[in-house]
């Protein structure tokens, strides 16, 4: 369905309210379809079409663009949402997209340094709707790491179309024109009285030799706004120019590029608001509804700080407030992707060949541990099911013919993650079967070959978790020994929204406890240097519990300093001696609490060694906990101010009742 936007006439300025209630139902019917192409960002889909539906429902009333502005990790769907937006609301014919990297697909040499340029060798019509893609807008930085401008060159005249859209006329390069005509006069004149041979009779006069580049033709057709072909406009004479510049000087009308009912939608990665998760490729190990639920909680405040990184506050500005985060798929989505992707694999095997498949549920739990990296969105996913299932899928049906297997035949798919084949049969059990092998690096990496190694591992992450469900009472988001990510495993906790004195000491405990563990089980001469970063963390923990935070023996910031102008403490070798003792006594509470709860250490070890992790479900169970929530990771303030009201309110009733006797002898 294409609509007819036209908004120039007199009529236009009244929209029919039958008109109305078709684009509005159009509208709906384009968030049901992407929805259903989309998976995961429902809610995104339905922020975008209710920014745009003024726009397209009643675009005469839209006086300036409307900006849009999608952020998020890679891969996951903002540039398909874009384009597909575009293509079903009728505007394939004027959509421009850039790259705003410099690097734009479909731009010619014409138009390679200037936006409007792009507009206006596209669909695009002045003063009418159209859609514009900034793409990898977060490479187009103006600033630089320190804050200093950034040399930028193409695109300047993106911010004037952020800001309303209008673009003035290149009077520099109109200017330029008329300095080159005249200059080319000078020289005709010039050469015409050097010449002292007189001319032939009846032969004509030299001509003036001037000629526009294809430059200057294409930026002398732009700003004049010009219909005739660009090889026309290349051939006229000095005269014609001027004389076409004269007739726009003395019209105002064509004085502007009216660009104000454009779309303009904002597209980029910012991987500062993910404070460097984004930035660890590698992660195939974090929980994906974890990341899914940290991502959830960025707001317009951190795309504007992570903004401010790259770009100048008076930039930001126009880029308006409307400011739409994607966060990162979910355990769920990557299913269902996992899910619709093989089912597209083998519709298309059974459309070419007429064979189907029923692919088992270990396909499925195969390609999600092997292919899924939570801070790389879709494009890994898809590379890996297209390398597990489309050469095995083909030569299965090859198979097929060759063991004359019925052309309507159903053949089952069943994935052995221990030998890495997939393994193809028809039939009931005891059939013909054949076996594939498959990549499956993760799958190889994740299970550490070594018993010594995995109960090291175990151990170690179990004291972490313990003492973590001991202290803080609620269990780990995370505690894994299948790592494929480094030579280790971990714990992953909530982050706090505040750290108290008693949470500090707490997680210092924490920290220790690994380390803690391993002398437990293995002795203290066992233990292992597994435990470098532990100690790494907490002193620097301990370090900022005395020296930074107020919680030691002194309030004052205490810190080295190459500046003057640092008013802090500097004396810092007497503080050594307090976090060495604060370091001490975590560790000896660390063992204490371990020695106590050595049962329950064994248990949550065998979990490890069973299964590589521990789910944060089986976790509570063990400990006897609840999950915690960033919410619930704070001591009860609101609570302890009330109790503290009600106390200083009694008080005062108290002082008040004491006071009247006195104050009535005195009268």
């Amino acid at each position: 369905m294409k609509n007819d936007l036209t908004t120039n006439t007199a009529a236009a300025m009244r929209v029919p309210p039958e008109l109305m209630r078709e684009r509005s139902a159009h509208l709906a019917l384009v968030a049901a379809e992407l929805k259903t192409e989309l998976f995961g960002i429902d809610d995104i889909i339905d922020r975008v079409i209710e920014s745009i539906r003024a726009w397209y429902v009643l675009p005469h009333i839209i006086r300036r663009p409307v900006i849009v502005c999608l952020w998020g990790l890679t891969g996951t769907g903002k540039t398909q949402l874009t384009r597909s937006l575009a293509q079903k609301l009728g505007f394939y014919d004027r959509f421009v997209e850039v790259q705003m990297d410099g690097f734009s697909n479909g731009s010619s040499w014409r138009s390679a340094d200037s936006i409007s340029a792009m507009l206006a060798e596209s669909g695009v019509a002045e003063s009418e709707p159209g859609i514009l893609v900034l793409d990898e807008f977060q490479r187009f930085r103006t600033v630089d790491e320190k804050g200093k401008d950034f040399a930028v060159k193409r695109y300047q005249d993106v911010w004037q179309l952020l800001s309303d859209g209008r673009l003035p006329p290149s009077l520099s390069f109109l200017q330029e024109l008329e300095s080159s005509l005249a200059f080319s006069q000078y020289e005709h004149e010039r050469e015409a009285q050097a010449d002292d041979k007189p001319a032939a009779d009846g032969a004509l006069p030299k001509k003036l030799k001037f000629k526009l580049s294809p430059y200057q033709a294409q930026e002398f057709k732009q700003s004049l706004k010009l219909k005739e072909p660009l090889q026309e406009v290349m051939t006229w004479t000095p005269q014609q120019l001027q004389e076409r510049m004269l007739e726009f000087r003395t019209s105002t009308d064509a004085w502007e590029t009216d660009y104000s009912r454009l779309l303009i939608i904002v597209s980029g990665n910012l991987d500062e608001m993910y404070e460097g998760t984004a930035s660890r490729v590698e992660d195939c190990d974090t929980d994906a509804d974890i990341f899914h639920e940290l991502t959830k909680k960025l707001s317009v405040i951190d795309v504007k700080k992570a903004l401010g990184e790259r770009f100048k506050p008076e930039q930001i500005a126009r880029l308006g407030n409307n400011h739409v985060i994607y966060p990162s798929l979910s355990q769920a989505t990557y299913e269902r992707l996992i899910r619709s992707t093989c089912a597209r694999y083998a519709d298309e095997m059974q459309a070419s060949a007429g064979l189907s498949f029923e692919l088992h549920e270990s396909v499925y739990e195969g390609i999600y541990a092997n292919a899924v990296f939570p801070a790389q969105g879709t494009r890994p996913l898809f590379s890996s099911i297209h390398a597990i299932l489309s050469a095995p899928l083909v030569n299965a049906v090859l198979w097929a013919f060759e063991q004359d297997v019925p052309a309507d035949a159903t053949l089952n798919v069943r994935l052995d993650a221990a030998t890495q084949c997939l393994h193809v049969s028809h039939g009931a059990d005891g059939g013909p079967c054949i076996a594939y092998p498959v990549p499956l690096d993760l799958n190889q990496l994740k299970q550490r070959a070594s018993p010594d190694f995995r109960a090291l591992l175990a151990v170690h992450e179990a004291g972490h978790g313990l003492a973590y469900g001991r202290l803080f009472g609620h269990a780990p988001q995370e505690v894994k020994i299948n790592v494929a990510s480094f030579e280790g495993g971990y714990n992953s906790y909530v982050r706090m929204k505040a750290e108290s004195r008693q949470s500090c000491l707490d997680r210092l405990c924490v920290g220790l406890a690994g380390r803690a563990a391993e002398a437990l089980v293995f002795g203290e001469d066992a233990c292992t240097t597994g435990s470098e970063s532990d100690f790494k963390n907490a002193t620097a923990l301990a370090a900022r519990f005395v020296r930074h935070f107020g919680f030691g023996k002194r309030l004052s910031r205490t810190d080295v300093t190459d500046s003057t102008e640092e008013n802090i403490n500097t004396d810092v070798e007497p503080t050594n001696a307090e976090i060495e003792a604060l370091l001490a006594q975590a560790y000896a509470r660390a063992q204490a609490l371990l020695a106590t709860d050595s049962a329950l250490l064994l248990q949550i070890v065998d979990e490890l060694l069973a299964h590589g992790q521990v789910s944060k479900e089986k976790m509570a169970g063990l400990l006897g906990v609840g999950i915690a929530t960033e919410e619930k990771m704070l001591m009860p303030y609101a609570e302890q101010l009330q109790v503290f009201g009600l106390q200083h309110g009694l008080m005062r009733r108290v002082r008040e009742a004491a006071a009247e006797p006195r104050e009535k002898s005195l009268g």
